[in-house]
Parts: C-alpha cells; sequence; structure tokens
C-alpha cells in the first residue's frame, strides 16, 4: 500500500494522501522496447570496464597509477549526466521527442571513439609513451561522456512512461537489457580468440581479439539504439503533463533547488550506493591483474598468460552478466513489501564473491564467485532507480532527479579511484586484496540498506483496490 506523505503547516502536522497515478499501464513489448537500446550501450560500458585495466597496462600504464585512468569516467558521468537531466526536461523535438535526441547524439559518437580507443597502442607512439597514454585517456574520456549522454535517456523514459505499478518491472528488464549487453560484450575477446583472432601483440600493442570487440560493440550499439529511438514514441507534452498531474503553474527546477529539494530516499540510497559503486570499481580496476596472479601466476602484460587472464576476465564477466539477468527475473517478481530485504540479501551475496576471489587460484571456481557478484549487480541496477522514481511527486523535473541521482553511482568511483594511489601501495600493490576490500564494501552496503525507508508519491489503480480483491 502507498504510504501517505507528511506535511507541516503553521507547526501542524498533517497527512497528506499520495497523488494518483494517472500512467496508463503499458504493454509488455513496449517496455522491452523501451529498454532495448540499452543493451547496445551497455555493451561499450562492458568493453570499457573489463578491458580498461588490461589495455592501459598493455600500453604500458604503471599498476599503481591505473586509478588515474579509472577516475576519467566516472567524472564524465557525474558532469554529463545532470546536465542531460537538467536540459532534457526543457526539450521537445516533434519527430524525436524529450529524451531520444540525446540518445541518438551519444550512440552515434560513443561508437566512433569505440573504434579509436583500443588502437591507443597501434599508433607508433612506443610503449608506455605519454602520448599514447594521453591518447588512451582522451579517447576513453570522450568515449565515457557520449555513453553517458546515451544511456541517461533510457533511465528517464522508464521514469516518464512506466507507472508506478509497472515500474520495478521496467527497471528489471531494463537490467536484465543491460546484463544482456554485458554477456555478449564480456564473451567477444575470447570468442574472437577462439575462432583464430590474435589474442597477443607486439608489445605495446592491443591484440586484436580487443580491437575488434570493440569494433563489433561499436556497431550493435548503435543498431539497438535506433530501435530504440525509431520504434518508442514518448507522451508530448500535453500528455506528459495530463498523465502526470502537472499543472500551468508548475515550475522546472534549476539542478541546486532540485538538490536541495530531493526527496529523502535520495539520500539514503545514496549511502547504500557509496559503499557498492566503491567495491565494482575495484572490481574494474584489478580483477584483470588479480587473475592472472592468482590462477596464471604472472604480472608480464606482454605474456600469453596475462591476455588469457584477461580474456578469462571476460569469461567470468559473461557469467556475472548471466546470473545477473536470470536473478534481475527473480527480482521482478518481488512484491513491493520485500524491496529491501532482497536488495540486502543481494549485495551480501556480492560482498562474499568479491572476497572469495582473493582466496581463489583456480580459474573454474571463480564462476561461483562471478555468480555472487551478478546478483548483487541486478539489485543495484533494479531497486535503487524504483525506489527514487517512486517517491519524486515533481515529475516536471524528473530527468534533473535522475541525472543528479547518478553522483551516487559516479562520486564513489571517483573516491575509489583517489584512495586507491594510498590502499594500493598500502595493501602490497597485491590485487587480489584489493578486490577482498570491494567484499568488504559490498557488506556495508548490505547494512546500509536499513536507513532506507521506500515510500511512494502516487498511488496507482492496484493500489486503491479492496485488500479481498488483490487475489
Amino acid at each position: 500500500m502507498a504510504q501517505s506523505a507528511t506535511e507541516v503547516t503553521d507547526g501542524t502536522a498533517k497527512t497528506a494522501e499520495p497523488k494518483k497515478d494517472l500512467l496508463p499501464s503499458l504493454p509488455t513489448s513496449t517496455i522491452f522496447l523501451i529498454n532495448f537500446g540499452f543493451l547496445g550501450v551497455q555493451m561499450a560500458f562492458q568493453l570499457q570496464s573489463t578491458n580498461m585495466g588490461r589495455i592501459f597496462q598493455t600500453i604500458g600504464a604503471d599498476p599503481n597509477n591505473l586509478g588515474f585512468f579509472f577516475i576519467l569516467p566516472p567524472l564524465a558521468g557525474m558532469v554529463v549526466q545532470p546536465l542531460v537531466g537538467y536540459f532534457s526536461d526543457r526539450t521537445w523535438m516533434p519527430k524525436l521527442g524529450r529524451r531520444i535526441p540525446y540518445l541518438l547524439i551519444g550512440a552515434v559518437v560513443a561508437m566512433i571513439v569505440m573504434f579509436l580507443l583500443p588502437n591507443a597502442g597501434s599508433l607508433g607512439f612506443g610503449y608506455g609513451s605519454m602520448a599514447a597514454l594521453w591518447f588512451g585517456a582522451i579517447t576513453l574520456l570522450f568515449m565515457d561522456l557520449s555513453s553517458n549522454v546515451a544511456m541517461q535517456p533510457f533511465k528517464m523514459m522508464i521514469g516518464d512512461m512506466v507507472n508506478e505499478k509497472q515500474k520495478g518491472f521496467g527497471y528489471s528488464i531494463q537490467s536484465f537489457a543491460s546484463n544482456a549487453g554485458a554477456l555478449l560484450a564480456s564473451i567477444f575477446p575470447y570468442a574472437l580468440t577462439a575462432l583464430g583472432i590474435a589474442n597477443v601483440a607486439k608489445k605495446g600493442t592491443v591484440p586484436n581479439s580487443v580491437v575488434w570487440s570493440f569494433y563489433a560493440g561499436a556497431i550493435i550499439l548503435l543498431l539497438c539504439c535506433l530501435l530504440t529511438v525509431f520504434r518508442v514514441k514518448e507522451y508530448d507534452p500535453v500528455t506528459y503533463a495530463k498523465y502526470h498531474g502537472i499543472s500551468d503553474n508548475s515550475k522546472k527546477k534549476g539542478i541546486f533547488e532540485a538538490l536541495k529539494t530531493a526527496p529523502k530516499i535520495f539520500w539514503t540510497v545514496s549511502i547504500v550506493q557509496f559503499f557498492c559503486w566503491m567495491g565494482f570499481q575495484y572490481l574494474w580496476t584489478y580483477s584483470t591483474g588479480a587473475i592472472a596472479d592468482n590462477v596464471w601466476h604472472t604480472a608480464n602484460v606482454a605474456s600469453a598468460g596475462y591476455q588469457a587472464a584477461g580474456n578469462w576476465y571476460g569469461v567470468m564477466s559473461a557469467v556475472q552478466a548471466i546470473a545477473a539477468v536470470i536473478w534481475a527475473l527473480v527480482l521482478s517478481r518481488v512484491g513491493n513489501n520485500h524491496h529491501k530485504l532482497f536488495y540486502s540479501i543481494s549485495l551480501v551475496m556480492g560482498g562474499l564473491g568479491f572476497g572469495s576471489i582473493f582466496f581463489i587460484h583456480d580459474k573454474y571456481t571463480l564462476f561461483f564467485s562471478f555468480i555472487l557478484i551478478g546478483c548483487a549487480w541486478a539489485a543495484m541496477n533494479a531497486f535503487p532507480f524504483t525506489f527514487l522514481t517512486n517517491a519524486i511527486e515533481d515529475s516536471e523535473n524528473m530527468g534533473t532527479y535522475l541525472g543528479l541521482f547518478n553522483s551516487s553511482i559516479c562520486l564513489p568511483q571517483i573516491v575509489a579511484s583517489v584512495a586507491s594511489f594510498a590502499l594500493f601501495p598500502l595493501l602490497g600493490s597485491h590485487m587480489p586484496t584489493m578486490l577482498l576490500l570491494s567484499g568488504i564494501f559490498l557488506i556495508l552496503g548490505a547494512l546500509s540498506v536499513g536507513v532506507v525507508k521506500e515510500v511512494w508519491a502516487r498511488k496507482s489503480d492496484a493500489e486503491e483496490e479492496p485488500a479481498d480483491a488483490e487475489d
């Protein structure tokens, strides 16, 4: 049952009923189409996250300085996502809509940059040269800027078009699409190697198995996004205002004003997000090196063993994605009263998965670790945005709120990368230990779920039915 809001007038507290949810129920096919382009965007992010450490170490980056390169993606997201939300709230193009113009521009630019990034070591700069590292860093920055521009509209369209009754399902399907894209992206280097594409190259050059994975991902990204662009029609401004109960005297809020008036759950969920994304930042930074160390017993980035470890991390990321897809389907069936319980349980599972990597020296046993990590990943992609969009009463500024909320994803990644300059040497420059630390962060995130109080700004029709009619 939707919770009521509390207002204070002249020092007297009174209870205000939440607004009625006016949005119609959408066909399941429409919800899938809204989310389909997210599959392609997630392929870009997954290729980046699973191969970035491998690429930069291959072209000569010092492992102690890897944190610098991993600061750039969340920094880009922290700047771009609130701006996309703010400006898309104020955009309407008759043939494209409110959010889709940004999706289209971001997808095209991301595709171009994905052709450039893996070639950072192929332009004759030399192993470890500043030119190669700066080229890689700049293309990485632009890839993440454009990918963030393409990603944010998908989250906003769920908030714009899907009612409260279907919203948990909508974000779970988005998590499903995200993990399906991650699955495809993760297995590309391994699969291409199996097909005979070279997985080793001369010192300082990224292997063709990785380069061609980025090429394939770029093409799929654009095609998936175009399907959403051409098949989804956003509500025009009049219809949007009608469905969201926006009156003529409603006003657009600036970024700082929206931040000041954000619902309490914006901040409490951000606490959970902080610990979770700290943990995952170290997964992306150190997993290839950790697996190479524990399983292949090498730190030589030019060796066949190290590159095999990079491929195996891709396979493990695919296992993570499969587990996340399955777990996301389970979470989509969880009732409102059990959201927090399953959120917390999922994060504990992820913490155990991270911690177990430290102790494992057999590549097949790592399946267990990454299955548990996948369950945490599914919950992190499903619950936070469901909690927030359910609590937002001010639909006129939905995009601004969602863009700002993404800072709860980006800021902890920045903090983690900066902290790594001290933590990595302090922990003996031992990459498996950094993943053990990630496990601790996920457990802290699970404990933090207790501070979250889920609220609903609107009633769905189902919530107004008598209790004996719910069967």
